[in-house]
C-alpha cells in the first residue's frame, strides 16, 4: 500500500524532532556527569559526532519502519539506514576505544631521562591502538556486508568449499599475517621499543614508529628506514637501549710513540667538567688506555659514558676535537710522526 508524502514527512519530522531531543538531553547530562573529570570533555567532545549520527539514522529508521510500505523504494531505503546505523555505531565503538586507548597514550612520555618503562608501554599501546582500529573496521565492514542477503547467499555457497578457499587464503595472505604478528610479538617481547637506538642494515638510527606490519627507523641523518615487522624476529640487529639508555662510547687516536700518556689524562680530566657543564658527560666513566702499539703509532683509547645514544656521539666529537687542538697547540711530538732511516746513514743519527 502506497503512503502518502504528507504522513512521511509529517513522520520524518516528527522523528528528527524527537532525535534532536534526545541529542540535548544525553549533551547535557553528559556535561553534567564528566564536569569533574578533566578527560570528561575530551570524552563528550570526540564522541559526540558520531553519537549524533547514529541517532539520526536510527530515528530515519525508525520512521521508515513505521511507515511500511511494499514498494521498492522502501526496500532500498531500509537497506541503506541499515548500512548506515552499522557505520555510525561502528563510529561510535571506534571512537570510545580509542579514547580508552589514548589515556594509556597520554601516560607514557618519553621525554624523560629514565624511559625504559616509559618506552616499552608506549609501544605496546601504540600497537594495541592500530589493532583496535584495525579490529573495528574489518567487524563493521563485515556486518554491512552481512546485510545484504545476496552477500549471506554468496557466503552460505563459499562455505561448502571452505577447504579450498582457507588453503588459497593462508596461502595469499602468508606475508601480511607474518608481519601482523611479529608487530604483536615486537610490541610484547620488549625486543623493540619507541626511541630505541638500533643498528639495521649496517645504519644507526632511532625506532620512530612501529606497526601491525612494518617499523620505521630514523637514521642519524634523518632519513627513514621502512622495515618489515618480520625484519626484527627473523634478522640479528643491534640494540643499544636494550635495558638502558645509558651507553659507554670510545674515541680512538693513533699517536706517536713520544706522547706523554700522563699529560693526555691530565687534559682528559680537564675536558670533562666541561662536558659534564654541557650535559653530555653523566659522570659514569673518563678512562685513557693505551690498546695497541704497532707500525710506529701508539694507540689510544678515551672512554667515556653519557645517558642516550645521541648525548654519547656529541661527547665523543666534543673530546675528540678537544683532544687534536690539545696536541697540536701544546704536545705536538705526540702527533703521528713517520721515522726513516736512509742506507748508510751513520749510527745514531736518526732523521725524520
Amino acid at each position: 500500500m502506497a503512503v502518502s508524502w504528507t504522513v512521511l514527512l509529517t513522520s520524518l519530522a516528527s522523528g528528527l524532532g524527537a532525535a534532536v531531543l534526545v541529542m540535548i538531553v544525553v549533551h547535557v547530562v553528559a556535561r553534567l556527569a564528566t564536569r569533574r573529570w578533566r578527560h570528561g570533555r575530551q570524552l563528550v567532545e570526540r564522541a559526540e559526532r558520531p553519537f549524533r549520527a547514529l541517532v539520526l539514522v536510527l530515528a530515519v529508521a525508525g520512521v521508515v519502519a513505521a511507515v511500511r510500505d511494499d514498494d521498492r523504494w522502501w526496500t532500498a531505503g531500509t537497506l541503506a539506514l541499515r548500512v548506515l546505523a552499522i557505520g555510525a555505531g561502528a563510529w561510535l565503538v571506534g571512537v570510545l576505544l580509542l579514547f580508552v586507548v589514548d589515556q594509556g597514550l597520554q601516560r607514557t612520555d618519553i621525554d624523560v631521562p629514565d624511559n625504559l618503562t616509559k618506552r616499552r608501554r608506549r609501544t605496546q599501546v601504540l600497537v594495541i591502538r592500530r589493532l583496535t582500529v584495525a579490529a573495528v573496521v574489518v567487524v563493521g565492514l563485515a556486518a554491512m556486508l552481512l546485510s545484504f542477503p545476496g552477500v549471506r547467499g554468496v557466503g552460505a555457497s563459499l562455505l561448502a568449499s571452505a577447504g579450498l578457499i582457507s588453503v588459497v587464503a593462508a596461502v595469499a595472505a602468508q606475508s601480511t599475517l607474518a608481519n601482523v604478528f611479529a608487530g604483536l610479538q615486537i610490541a610484547f617481547s620488549d625486543a623493540v621499543r619507541i626511541d630505541d637506538a638500533v643498528i639495521v642494515e649496517e645504519e644507526w638510527g632511532w625506532v620512530e614508529e612501529v606497526t601491525l606490519s612494518y617499523v620505521v627507523v630514523r637514521l642519524w641523518d634523518d632519513r627513514r628506514m621502512v622495515l618489515p615487522c618480520t625484519y626484527f624476529t627473523t634478522t640479528p640487529f643491534q640494540n643499544w637501549t636494550r635495558h638502558t639508555s645509558q651507553l659507554l662510547g670510545s674515541v680512538e687516536l693513533d699517536l706517536d710513540w713520544q706522547v706523554d700518556t700522563d699529560l693526555l689524562r691530565e687534559e682528559v680530566a680537564r675536558i670533562m667538567p666541561e662536558a659534564q657543564a654541557a650535559g653530555l658527560w653523566d659522570g659514569r666513566v673518563s678512562h685513557v688506555q693505551v690498546t695497541d702499539a704497532v707500525n710506529g703509532w701508539v694507540r689510544v683509547r678515551v672512554l667515556v659514558t653519557a645517558r642516550d645514544a645521541p648525548t654519547l656521539f656529541d661527547l665523543r666529537c666534543l673530546v675528540r676535537e678537544r683532544l687534536i687542538g690539545w696536541l697540536r697547540t701544546s704536545h705536538p711530538e705526540g702527533l703521528p710522526q713517520q721515522r726513516l732511516r736512509l742506507a748508510g746513514q751513520l749510527e745514531g743519527s736518526p732523521t725524520r
